[in-house]
């Protein structure tokens, strides 16, 4: 059975920088992009001589609704809730680059968007794609949390919901203990947030964002180790004047 927490377990170890940009437009239109970089000086501390090894090459990109109409016999049996949530990412684009050559380990999943409700909860795309891909049940039961976004104008939401309080649980263990096995690296796990709005940002529900000089969009960092342990710290509301 494929294992979700598996894969968040090891952007932990492998030391990664998340990026999250959004732009919203005052119609309500705008796009979203998830980048995941792998910080190479991180990485080489962690895993030692192997690096030097390492022998990768991977440069792909893919549209999801086109994995849903390659397996279309797999999603045609999928039930009606399912096929739902699978559809929520048809638009996403991802592009994933791997090269031991270059040190370069990147992978960006975008998304445009008519209005914000569209948008899918991106950091699950590539568990899902890979759902599609082997016939695999969804794992929506093993994230325990949901990302969600709300705008009408004027009052910007990042919604962040526990969707299992147990499974929550169970990870912030595991995560505890592997901060402890490398916490005599100096290591980088940054997750950063920056939003750029039609008009100028009154306030922001999280003082320690870093508004920018014309007021028009913000930054706000966080530790990726944080974000998995507590991800309702990454929620916030932005008032627009």
């Amino acid at each position: 059975m494929k294992k979700y927490i598996t894969l968040l377990l090891s952007v932990f170890l492998t030391s990664c920088q998340v990026t999250e940009t959004m732009n919203l437009n005052q119609d309500g239109t705008g796009n979203i992009e998830i980048s995941k970089l792998r910080e190479e000086q991180s990485y080489m501390q962690l895993v030692g001589e192997e690096y030097s090894k390492e022998d990768v090459f991977k440069d792909t990109t893919y549209v999801f609704k086109d994995l849903i109409t390659k397996h279309s016999e797999t999603f045609s049996r999928l039930p009606a809730f399912e096929k739902a949530i699978f559809e929520k990412f048809n638009t996403v684009k991802v592009h994933v680059k791997k090269s031991s050559f270059e040190k370069e380990f990147r992978t960006t999943i975008t998304q445009n968007f008519t209005k914000i409700e569209e948008v899918a909860d991106l950091h699950k795309t590539e568990e899902y794609a890979d759902d599609i891909e082997n016939n695999y049940a969804l794992v929506a039961e093993e994230h325990y949390y949901s990302v969600n976004y709300t705008f009408n104008g004027s009052v910007f939401n990042r919604i962040v919901k526990i969707t299992d309080g147990i499974e929550l649980k169970k990870q912030q263990g595991k995560i505890e203990s592997y901060k402890s096995q490398v916490s005599k690296f100096k290591i980088t796990q940054d997750y950063v947030l920056k939003y750029y709005f039609p008009k100028k940002i009154k306030s922001v529900s999280n003082s320690k964002a870093n508004i920018s000089e014309d007021r028009k969009s913000l930054e706000l960092q966080f530790s990726l180790t944080d974000c998995l342990q507590n991800p309702e710290i990454t929620s916030l509301e932005v008032l627009l004047e």
